[in-house]
């Protein structure tokens, strides 16, 4: 005799599937973090293996400001989408532009500080394996943070023409996924590039 099997549900818990939009940018993460993991793998096993200059530590300058400009976008648009869950859409916007502009302001450090080595210092992705890896490690992170700010200023666009409201929270904290994932990642490139690389 088959027994069917006995399944327990707690009541007023429903189970729900998570939404399409966050199961997505979670994928592309996913892939995105293995795409990075290669570049960075390659960066660490190079290091040192230049057998011509410039080295790493004789032209790499620590990008504090820089960085600190990138990880505080992490807060606000975090704080963004807060704003836009309760309502307050015009707090929303303000946060929204502030993280666009502290995103802008590390690519332009990126921008300063790539001109630097090239025309001062010498060092283009053709140089030694060290400019190859350095190039190819941050300039695959700057491809991302120029993703992103396109991105941002696209819903800052619909968001100043009044179109971005309360019930618009979900997919603007999906594409928030996104740039959390980018901050998240220059914590990486900054450890291998700027910390265990010089």
């Amino acid at each position: 005799m088959n027994a069917e099997p006995l399944v327990m549900h707690e009541p007023g818990i429903e189970w729900k599937l998570p939404p399409r939009g966050r199961v997505g940018m979670c994928g592309l993460i996913a892939a995105e973090a293995a795409i990075f993991t290669i570049f960075v793998v390659a960066y660490l096993f190079y290091i040192g293996k230049s057998v011509t200059g410039p080295t790493p530590w004789e032209v790499l300058h620590v990008p504090i400001f820089f960085t600190i400009c990138l990880l505080s976008s992490s807060i606000t648009i975090h704080s963004a989408v807060k704003a836009l869950s309760s309502g307050n859409a015009r707090g929303f916007a303000l946060r929204w532009i502030l993280t666009i502009a502290l995103g802008a302001a590390f690519l332009a450090g990126t921008a300063g500080e790539w001109r630097h080595l090239i025309y001062d210092e010498g060092l283009t992705i053709g140089t030694n394996l060290f400019g190859t890896t350095y190039y190819s490690l941050v300039g695959l992170h700057a491809f991302h943070v120029t993703v992103g700010l396109i991105a941002l200023a696209t819903v800052s666009v619909f968001s100043l023409l009044g179109h971005v409201r309360e019930e618009h929270a979900e997919p603007v904290g999906v594409l928030s996924l996104y740039w959390h994932f980018v901050d998240a990642v220059w914590v990486v490139v900054f450890m291998v590039v700027y910390v265990i690389g010089r």
